[in-house]
């Protein structure tokens, strides 16, 4: 025969305590992983906003590095650089400058060695 415990008796209070542990426990495991992903949230948020600035310098530093190559190969400078370190160039005269047009429909052929053979009109 089984043993029932009576309302009053000294085991009466066992298994609803566990039951209140065990909910404690719970809630408790709960707010700890609240807190937890909360404060991840926050720290992704902080790499997400030191990674925007680092890209908005880093577009920053492009554009200005762009100006500065259109600077560099403008004509104005690329004179004043000649004359600057003194390389005695100038202009090439009109009658010196050759413009040659290439024909429709010829194109260069490569030989073996990569360099171009012969001018033949393309058969196609």
């Amino acid at each position: 025969m089984k043993t029932r415990t009576r309302p009053g008796t000294r085991d009466s209070w066992l298994w609803p305590g566990l039951w209140v542990v065990l909910a404690c426990l719970c809630l408790g495991s709960l707010g700890l992983g609240y807190v937890w992903l909360k404060n991840q949230v926050d720290q992704l948020g902080r790499q997400i906003k030191q990674r925007e600035q680092r890209l908005t310098e880093l577009r920053s530093g492009n554009e200005r590095l762009r100006r500065q190559l259109a600077t560099l190969h403008s004509p104005r400078f690329l004179e004043q650089r000649v004359r600057e370190l003194q390389l005695g160039l100038e202009p090439a005269h009109p009658s010196q400058v050759w413009r040659l047009t290439d024909p429709q429909g010829w194109t260069a052929r490569k030989d073996v060695a990569g360099s171009a053979a012969s001018h033949e009109p393309d058969s196609g």
